[in-house]
């Protein structure tokens, strides 16, 4: 059984419990993210884009001389993956009348870049793939909100969202499976507790709006 296979036999009860992150969003994120499905699609095009994208940046990031036989082939597959993704929104966003916009900005994710430890070796690639994993945990826990959201009021969305719930959170094992074959156990344990931090704030500086990694500032009494 492959690893999004095994991910989409997880219970609810199961799901919450693998979802590390420090701060969680609540079900009315997904009801204001809704309001402009549009947009959301458009936003989230982007993210799958940039995943693919990051993925094929890190095939040749590992140290030399050489590499491990499954890190190429395991990135590879990752950023087929996302190209697929990619595929599937434009579809969707085509078929109901949206277009790509021409720019697109990330703050979210450009918040936790800013903590990459730049031209420090395997630090820096550590780092590189601990963000990895942690987008990809958070795509996972906003899938599972828009799937529920989408239930019984758009059945196409919430198809493809559940797919995404899986998918997203075999990246985010896999990403910590990468990191841990770069570095000592303890030393990617100690600043993945870091980088959990550091994710929670960026969240907290996310202002809300049809954007997969937008905040929830003001919408929760």
């Amino acid at each position: 059984m492959g690893k999004v296979d095994e991910v989409a036999r997880l219970s609810q009860t199961e799901l919450d419990r693998e979802l590390p992150l420090l701060c969680r969003t609540p079900l009315e994120w997904a009801e204001c993210a809704m309001r402009d499905p549009l947009a959301l699609l458009n936003d989230h095009a982007y993210l799958e884009k940039k995943a693919a994208t990051n993925a094929l940046e890190l095939l040749n990031r590992w140290p030399e001389p050489g590499c491990p036989d499954e890190w190429t082939s395991t990135l590879a597959g990752i950023a087929s993956d996302e190209a697929l993704h990619l595929n599937a929104v434009v579809r969707i966003l085509v078929d109901r009348d949206g277009r790509l916009t021409r720019t697109h900005r990330n703050d979210y994710a450009n918040r936790l870049r800013s903590h990459v430890r730049k031209g420090q070796g395997t630090d820096e690639l550590v780092d590189r793939l601990l963000i990895s994993a942690l987008i990809e945990l958070r795509s996972c826990e906003r899938f599972d909100l828009l799937a529920k959201y989408c239930r019984g009021r758009d059945d196409v969305l919430y198809r493809f969202y559940q797919s995404l719930r899986a998918s997203e959170l075999g990246h985010y094992r896999v990403f910590l499976h990468l990191a841990a074959m770069a570095a000592r156990g303890s030393i990617v344990e100690a600043r993945w507790r870091e980088m959990l931090e550091f994710e929670a704030a960026a969240m907290a500086a996310q202002s809300p709006g049809p954007r997969i990694h937008s905040g929830w500032a003001g919408l929760v009494a």
